[in-house]
């Protein structure tokens, strides 16, 4: 699974959490430059969104909450911490097991 990361300049621990989790980094913008602020052209290739409120403007977190309602793709919104992000992704129902045979096995 692919994830589009918006907020935050330094992700620390993140990708290693998100590998757990069986995810890839698609990519990271960190929301400050106006460029970033916008809707994206596309996100071709973006199974999941993930918003870091903790940098991120309301109007920024808008404009990717609606694209991905647009697009029909998930999306978190937590705070920048591997323990916010876990807690996210097990709300929508990512499991850190990468078995084939894993009923809990529903993003990947």
């Amino acid at each position: 699974m692919n994830a589009y990361l918006v907020g935050a300049d330094v992700l620390g621990n993140i990708p290693d959490l998100l590998t757990q989790y069986g995810i890839t980094i698609h990519k990271h913008v960190s929301g400050r430059h106006a460029a970033h602020q916008r809707k994206p052209a596309s996100l071709k290739g973006v199974d999941l969104i993930i918003l870091f409120t903790d940098f991120l403007g309301h109007n920024v977190m808008r404009h990717y909450r609606d694209l991905a309602n647009e697009e029909k793709i998930r999306f978190v919104a937590c705070r920048r911490s591997v323990c916010s992000l876990s807690q996210s992704l097990d709300k929508i129902g990512a499991c850190q097991k990468t078995c084939d045979t894993c009923p809990n096995r529903k993003l990947h």
